[in-house]
């Protein structure tokens, strides 16, 4: 099935590289800083303790639902304050070792050239609930611009995300495609918000639902490249090429 794209908005974590590696190696490597420097709080927060700390103070804070930066830097804070630290020397230095960590992907192998593929076509931008930093990491050329959970306000799947970036992009939402890996927030999120949808399924899951599908769904972003290729072609009565009349 073809249809005009106009735009793409992409999900990151686990649709550009997977997320379970960072979450694992963050925790190490934030234990290890706080060893170093806040041996009290490293001592009373093992990494178990810390991820139990965490998730109270999520669920103390839902009005920050939107904002794992915060929410982090909360929780490094309480832990330092319980701990005997003090939070004002070392919670913003303790953040920017998570941060730094959190920034260090490893893409999935197909992802950087989709990227440059699908960019040389449309206008891509980055739709996501996490706290990924684009230009730290280093691909933000490839996109118009990022919009996080964070600075919207509201997380996926609420219409409004989808809407703030169409609204960006300066597009109406049927003309833009969300790309993500996961149903609820980016398939059936986009979807009710009025934009086409790619499911990204790279696991080769079962789609659970009957009355709601994704209008496309691939394994990888090389094969959505491809299809976007195909859908650009002049003979396609769906291309967003159009004929070159001036030349007839």
């Amino acid at each position: 099935m073809y249809f005009p794209v106009r735009a793409i908005t992409l999900d990151l974590d686990d649709t550009l590289w997977p997320f379970a590696p960072i979450g694992a190696r963050v925790e190490q490597v934030l234990h290890d800083w706080l060893l170093q420097h806040c041996p009290r709080t490293a001592q009373r927060f093992p990494i178990e303790a810390m991820r139990a700390l965490r998730e109270a103070v999520y669920t103390e804070r839902p009005d920050l639902s939107h904002d794992f930066s915060q929410l982090r830097r909360l929780s490094l804070v309480r832990a330092m304050e319980l701990s005997g630290d003090d939070p004002l020397l070392h919670a913003q230095a303790a953040f920017e070792t998570f941060y730094a960590e959190r920034n260090r992907v490893e893409f999935y192998p197909d992802a950087l050239p989709a990227l440059e593929r699908l960019a040389a076509r449309v206008p891509l931008a980055a739709i996501s609930n996490g706290n990924a930093d684009l230009a730290r990491i280093g691909v933000h050329h490839h996109f118009a611009f990022q919009l996080g959970a964070r600075e919207h306000g509201t997380p996926k799947p609420a219409a409004s995300i989808f809407h703030a970036a169409c609204t960006q992009l300066a597009l109406s939402p049927a003309d833009v495609l969300h790309v993500g890996d996961d149903i609820d927030m980016d398939v059936i999120g986009a979807h009710r918000a009025g934009l086409r949808s790619c499911w990204l399924n790279r696991e080769g899951h079962t789609w659970p639902h009957d009355s709601i599908r994704p209008d496309l769904e691939f394994t990888n972003l090389a094969a959505l490249a491809d299809w976007l290729d195909a859908a650009d072609l002049p003979n396609n009565p769906h291309s967003n090429v159009q004929p070159d009349t001036a030349a007839a």
